[in-house]
């Protein structure tokens, strides 16, 4: 009997430990799929309320509030990250290196660029304005773009747009006007495929200049080392007869 009591209690915990474990592992398992649900519930709420937008829609939206995906107004129009900079001479030669870039970046812009090239431009800019290493000069430049948008609809556009920003910058600053009209001869940087085959036609038409004015140098030469043979054989002719007349 008492094997028997032992059995039968050793039944009853076993039951009683397996059931135990299943109910935890439902339990976990509902608290998962409930927690799916939740986020899926969240994501699809965020989409219709438009939080997020995808690649497409904020390529082909009007809105100038915010034309990136993935990146909030915040990022793109918050206010200038850097500190003010004292040193003057420093932020002489930081502004000379950045509309370099600037307007190289524009020069080098596609003449048709398509939805994706100008809304990375225009983000580049936004982000350029909030990242510029000057802070009020962030600032300044920051107004202008709320005041004259960006224009990235194409090279001539970019690089127009940003001859004139650059020339609102030096009214402020009581410096002379650029002559936008000059802006790609002062910034060409000499990379394009155009200019590399100028240059190449340049360089072989200059060479054979080259080849063809050392080819006449040679027969100049050869040509004065004729006469002057011709002279000298002249001359002893002559004095061959006189001896001989001489003689």
């Amino acid at each position: 009997m008492a094997r028997r009591q032992h059995l039968a209690l050793g039944l009853v915990t076993v039951m009683l430990f397996l059931g135990l474990t299943y109910f935890m592992s439902f339990g976990k398992s509902s608290d998962q799929y409930n927690t799916m649900r939740i986020s899926e519930d969240t994501l699809k709420s965020q989409t219709e309320h438009g939080s997020l937008t995808s690649s497409d829609d904020s390529s082909s939206s009007s809105s100038s509030s915010s034309f990136a995906s993935g990146i909030s107004d915040s990022i793109l129009q918050g206010g200038s990250i850097a500190p003010k900079l004292e040193n003057a001479t420093a932020k002489a030669e930081l502004g000379r290196a950045s509309w370099k870039l600037f307007h190289t970046m524009m020069a080098r812009f596609p003449e048709q660029p398509t939805a994706d090239d100008s809304l990375a431009l225009k983000t580049y800019i936004q982000l350029f304005a909030r990242l510029y290493p000057c802070g009020d000069c962030a600032s300044h430049f920051q107004k202008l773009l709320k005041k004259y948008p960006p224009q990235t609809g194409s090279r001539n556009a970019a690089a127009g747009w940003a001859c004139f920003v650059h020339n609102e910058v030096n009214k402020r600053l009581r410096k002379p006007e650029f002559d936008c009209n000059k802006i790609g001869d002062f910034y060409d940087c000499g990379c394009g495929e155009e200019d590399h085959k100028d240059k190449a036609e340049g360089r072989k038409k200059d060479g054979e200049k080259g080849e063809k004015g050392e080819e006449l140098k040679g027969r100049e030469k050869a040509e004065g080392k004729g006469e002057e043979l011709q002279g000298r054989e002249s001359v002893t002719l002559e004095k061959e007869e006189g001896l001989r007349r001489g003689g």
